[in-house]
């Protein structure tokens, strides 16, 4: 008498097969959830290295400015007005006191706005702008407002200035 191989699913009905086939519901909400989690670290993550990022760019391009100024001053003899302010820098100024020795431009583009799309603040030495805490000796400051787009401001709001 010959035997007859059976496959060893043929005697399992249609639904215990497909369990022991692949992943559970559950099992693939499981890796869902851990998936989300892990992916709401990595923005989390991401957006904090942006901001520092950006803090960098305005204290870089704050140290740029400084040395253009200070090309400025060789040239011109002062350091630009309040309201000639960083555009002194790309173009000539046509307030008084226009510099006859303008020798600019002494930047190679016109001035960028800081890394949150706000104008840079210059106030040039005895301008009531001046932020308080200025040291003595200082010809000017720089202000960036930082994320809040306002004066003061703490974290991440902090105002970025020149000389901190």
């Amino acid at each position: 008498m010959k035997r007859i191989r059976r496959h060893r699913d043929a005697g399992r009905m249609p639904a215990q097969r497909s369990l022991s086939a692949g992943f559970t519901f559950i099992e693939t909400l499981a890796v869902l959830a851990v998936t989300a989690i892990l992916a709401s670290q990595a923005g989390v993550a991401a957006s904090a290295l942006m901001q520092r990022a950006r803090i960098a760019g305005a204290k870089t391009q704050m140290e740029q400015f400084k040395i253009a100024l200070q090309s400025y001053y060789v040239d011109c003899g002062s350091f630009p007005t309040d309201e000639q302010g960083l555009s002194a820098l790309w173009q000539k100024p046509v307030l008084v006191p226009v510099p006859e020795q303008w020798n600019g431009p002494y930047t190679d583009r016109a001035i960028p706005l800081d890394p949150w799309g706000t104008a840079y603040r210059y106030c040039a030495k005895g301008s009531a702008a001046l932020p308080a805490g200025t040291p003595d000796g200082l010809p000017f400051a720089i202000i960036s407002y930082g994320a809040d787009r306002a004066a003061g401001g703490e974290g991440n709001a902090k105002d970025i200035i020149s000389w901190e």
